[in-house]
């Protein structure tokens, strides 16, 4: 089973823009990186009380856990877990 997800290409053509090339994914493949964006997201949320808040760390941080978490959701989606 392989379900579609969007990647972009630089495109060589004129100017910089960037075309929309379509890439299939396996049901183990999106499995896989839902494991490692788990992970990723578990790390993050044990650093986050040792950083002081209003730094730059810490906003990227919370940014990166907010990005994860829309990560985890879409491949959830995909998968049919929700």
């Amino acid at each position: 089973m392989y379900i579609t997800g969007i990647s972009r290409e630089h495109n060589n053509g004129i100017g910089d823009k960037d075309k929309l090339a379509m890439k299939a994914f396996t049901k183990e493949e999106l499995e896989e990186a839902l494991r490692a964006i788990e992970s990723t997201i578990s790390k993050c949320e044990k650093v986050q009380p040792k950083l002081k808040q209003g730094t730059s760390q810490y906003t990227l941080l919370i940014r990166r856990i907010q990005a994860l978490n829309i990560a985890s959701a879409l491949i959830k989606r995909e998968l049919g877990c929700e």
